[in-house]
């Protein structure tokens, strides 16, 4: 698991929810997301992906502070990165705010959410 800024948090509490799979990688995104961070976030999830097993990848938004235009960007292009890996990631702990954005930009089926 890696934070935004490149980190380990420290310890997860996975939750009952069918999202994780063994070899689940969780990026967990907190605090705003300025676009000078976009970059090395993708950075640093190409570099987890990179010559790993295939597992799910899990975006972990239960720390985001506001959801805006700019964090719909940010997770599109994460979902870009995943992909040309090969990979697709899910959404975790979205709040409502994100979720109808995410509706309303089109981007629903584009980023979807964990168990669905």
């Amino acid at each position: 698991m890696i934070d935004a800024a490149g980190e380990s948090p420290g310890t997860y509490a996975r939750g009952a929810e069918a999202c994780f799979a063994p070899g689940t990688i969780v990026l967990v995104v907190g605090g705003p997301l300025a676009p000078s961070k976009i970059l090395g976030l993708c950075a640093s999830l190409h570099l987890l992906l990179e010559g790993g097993d295939g597992g799910p990848v899990v975006c972990d938004l239960g720390t985001l502070v506001g959801s805006d235009a700019g964090t719909v960007d940010a997770l599109a292009r994460l979902q870009l990165t995943a992909r040309r890996l090969g990979r697709q990631i899910r959404l975790r702990k979205a709040s409502s705010e994100l979720q109808e954005l995410l509706a309303l930009m089109g981007l629903r089926d584009a980023l979807p959410l964990c168990g669905s």
